[in-house]
């Protein structure tokens, strides 16, 4: 490692801008706690012409959005093709670029890491959009041109070595911290439930097919017959799962039962999480899993796939099942919803695992990879 010292570190920001995925939370909680320890320069940049104001306003303070307009389609364009031109032209000479994204830009002399969340698009390009396919290639060109790669779990960093032959001393899992909310609302409010429901199931996720929200509505349906009070409650926004997840609820006999609120800000999400009886996250493949993570630090009981990181990320603190085994999370569910003392003890072992999670530790982690990456003295990656 280099010896202590201030060093100048640009930070790919452009997730901070919209609606904030779990790509945009990693954004957010990682700037904030590099910001407080005082060891770097930071600069978060955003590739965008006209909504880079947007990332800035949401920048931590400590954290420079200083930087010239880039025009998004252009630069990936020639990034992919040319591995031109070096970011030091639009934010100035820096020690380390970090791409939190998938994609890391080409520099002149700055070392580079990329964040590689998950390999969705390389395992699952069924479950992909058109955009999220041109990840593995953007990922092995950043691999061949010397970029370290952080990931969010070790599950992934196994896979990145496999998948794309990277050398496993630049390969470094950073567990993230838990995204910080504000306080809740006084109560949830009615317009985000079904009528005539006294206890929910809740689903925090976008409506795409990795998540498999479909199998939820179909363990609601083994559920809702014997448990008239009960309701489901899938929290977020439309995505390129919608049409699937609609007409799974449409098919519902309980579809009256079902709320789909779309997408909540975060008060209202921490009040949705706080009074529900079980989160359900029935993914077919993580690379970490926010949601689950924060119901066990408020105490909700929390009921999962065994997918990707989730049993690495989640531990001992959720029921775990095997992915689209519709019968064994309905099974799960019931279990929790149906013994209160099962529900507390489940819910008790979550608060304590998901204690382990910290921004401050995260950012313990990147520092200490940023100057990994430099004392290596791989730089550029224009090749």
């Amino acid at each position: 490692m280099v010896e202590p010292g201030r060093l100048r570190v640009a930070v790919d920001a452009t997730p901070l801008i919209g609606h904030r995925t779990g790509v945009g939370e990693f954004c957010r909680g990682a700037l904030g706690a590099l910001a407080a320890r005082g060891d770097l320069e930071l600069t978060g940049f955003a590739v965008s012409w006209r909504r880079r104001e947007l990332a800035h306003r949401a920048l931590p303070p400590g954290v420079s959005g200083a930087q010239r307009p880039m025009p998004a389609r252009p630069l990936q364009l020639a990034w992919r093709r040319l591995g031109l031109p070096a970011l030091e032209w639009f934010v100035g000479d820096h020690d380390v670029v970090h791409g939190t994204n998938f994609v890391v830009p080409p520099t002149k002399r700055a070392a580079r890491v990329v964040t590689v969340h998950d390999l969705t698009a390389l395992r699952f390009p069924e479950l992909c959009d058109r955009s999220t396919l041109a990840y593995p290639a953007l990922i092995g060109r950043a691999v061949r041109t010397g970029a370290f790669v952080h990931t969010p779990s070790a599950y992934v960093a196994a896979e990145v070595i496999e998948a794309f032959g990277a050398p496993p001393e630049r390969v470094r899992a950073i567990h993230s911290g838990i995204p910080e909310r504000p306080p809740p609302l006084d109560r949830v409010p009615d317009r985000l439930l079904a009528p005539r429901t006294e206890r929910y199931i809740l689903s925090l996720a976008t409506a795409e097919p990795r998540k498999d929200l479909p199998s939820l509505v179909g363990a609601f349906d083994q559920l809702a017959a014997d448990r008239p009070e009960l309701g489901l409650v899938l929290a977020g926004p439309p995505g390129w799962g919608e049409a699937e997840l609609a007409a799974a609820v449409a098919r519902s006999p309980f579809a009256d039962r079902i709320a789909r609120p779309g997408w909540i800000d975060d008060a209202t999400a921490v009040t949705l999480l706080g009074a529900a009886a079980v989160l359900a996250y029935p993914s077919r493949y993580e690379g970490f899993g926010f949601p689950p993570l924060e119901a066990m630090v408020r105490g909700v009981p929390v009921v999962a796939t065994d997918a990707g990181a989730l049993p690495e990320v989640l531990g001992d603190g959720a029921v775990l099942v095997p992915v689209g085994d519709v019968a064994a999370l309905a099974a799960a569910l019931a279990e929790v919803l149906d013994s209160p003392g099962r529900a507390q003890e489940l819910a008790a072992a979550g608060c304590r695992h998901a204690s382990r999670f910290s921004w401050s530790a995260c950012a313990d982690g990147l520092d200490a990879l940023y100057r990994d990456v430099v004392a290596a003295g791989v730089g550029g990656g224009r090749r």
